[in-house]
């Protein structure tokens, strides 16, 4: 198990780092030669209206042999009782070759670092009685740095495939079941679509408990009026949006900020610099105000000098991650991005990116609040339906 989340972040590295690092170092033209495709896009066929039936097109799902998001850290105990509740994650991009726009099913590279994906950024929900986590063909990370028609002709292949494999998740969950959407990066990216899509006007817009779009910036003028859901306001607020993107003081967002201007909003209009959600994954709330370290449950450190130590990959396994509480503050500024302040006196690798950016460790930064805040907010959805 200690391998295997070592090359959780591993992967994590490879994906982001070589991207925001000619993001922030080298020119824009030399960053799209380096990661951006240089072939045509190439029109895929949808899949079968019954694709996603088949358990070969899920990472998780209930009843799957060695499900990577039911993983636990050490000294994380299972709850005597799971969460009536389905969870929806879409992973983020585990596709960083540039000989296509979308990744292949089929790639094994891809594959494990997908799995791996979920292991360390769904294993907060897993709480729920239900977890389901899709493959689908995911956009290249360079569709991130270029603004080519092939971009976006790959972001939406990627799209119809979530789009598709929520369509049959909904269809395995009980009607009167609450749902929880959560993806990363890529993943929230195109959660935000599908909200506009599947649940903004729509019945099963009662059912959201609430919705994690972590590492990728909600406007709150171009995207969040159209996703049928407000943002988080409280910490017992079920119904509402959570997102927030990590940066360590003194941070340089000028990179992320060019990235994120790249993209339409859900109006169809360029987001430009627009303001985007920031939730305080320790307050569970919006705003400019502050939470000490005191507050944070848990961050989730990898234990590197374990690296190598045995060969048991079952994913009950927490060998190789400890929980360090207390220690990273968070408070959501001005620039709306997450400002964790100076960069944390842990160990958790050489990996923060240029300018300060934790985008690798959005979730694991506050991985024990995250847990706790899934449970409170599917909590307080189940006490507003009682008091219908």
């Amino acid at each position: 198990m200690a391998r295997k989340f070592l090359y959780l972040i591993a992967g994590l590295i490879v994906l982001i780092l070589a991207a925001m690092i000619a993001l922030s170092v080298w020119s824009e033209d030399l960053s799209e030669w380096a990661f951006v495709p240089d072939v045509p896009f190439a029109p895929q066929p949808a899949k079968a209206p019954n694709a996603w039936e088949t358990p070969a097109m899920w990472i998780a799902r209930p009843g799957l042999a060695n499900d990577p998001s039911r993983w636990l850290p050490s000294g994380v105990s299972r709850p005597v009782a799971q969460l009536p509740v389905a969870v929806f994650f879409v992973h983020p991009t585990s596709y960083i070759e540039k000989g296509a726009w979308n990744g292949d099913l089929d790639d094994p590279t891809a594959r494990t670092r997908s799995a791996l994906f979920v292991q360390g950024m769904a294993s907060p929900f897993n709480a729920a009685a239900e977890l389901w986590a899709p493959r689908y063909r995911q956009a290249a990370v360079g569709a991130f740095l270029t603004d080519k028609p092939e971009a976006d002709a790959a972001l939406d292949l990627a799209y119809r495939d979530v789009l598709a494999a929520f369509d049959a998740f909904v269809k395995h969950v009980p009607s009167g079941q609450p749902i929880v959407l959560a993806g990363h990066s890529q993943g929230a990216f195109l959660l935000r679509r599908l909200m506009r899509d599947r649940v903004a006007g729509k019945p099963i817009a009662r059912r959201i408990a609430a919705a994690y779009l972590i590492g990728w910036p909600v406007s709150l003028t171009h995207d969040l009026p159209r996703m049928g859901l407000p943002a988080c306001a409280r910490a017992d607020q079920s119904g509402c949006v959570a997102s927030w993107l990590s940066v360590a003081d003194p941070a340089d967002t000028t990179s992320l900020m060019r990235a994120y201007a790249r993209r339409r909003g859900l109006d169809g209009q360029p987001v430009g610099t627009s303001p985007f959600v920031c939730t305080n994954p320790l307050t569970g709330r919006g705003g400019e105000a502050g939470a000490p370290a005191t507050l944070n449950l848990g961050t989730l450190v990898p234990q590197l000098e374990k690296a190598g130590e045995g060969n048991d990959t079952r994913a009950d396994q927490g060998a190789g991650a400890e929980m360090a509480v207390g220690v990273v503050p968070a408070a959501c500024g001005a620039d709306h991005f997450l400002h964790i302040g100076p960069p944390p006196a842990l160990d958790m690798g050489p990996y923060v990116l240029p300018g300060n950016n934790y985008h690798l460790y959005d979730v694991t930064l506050f991985w024990a609040n995250v847990r706790a805040d899934f449970e409170r907010r599917v909590t307080a959805w189940q006490a507003a339906q009682a008091a219908r």
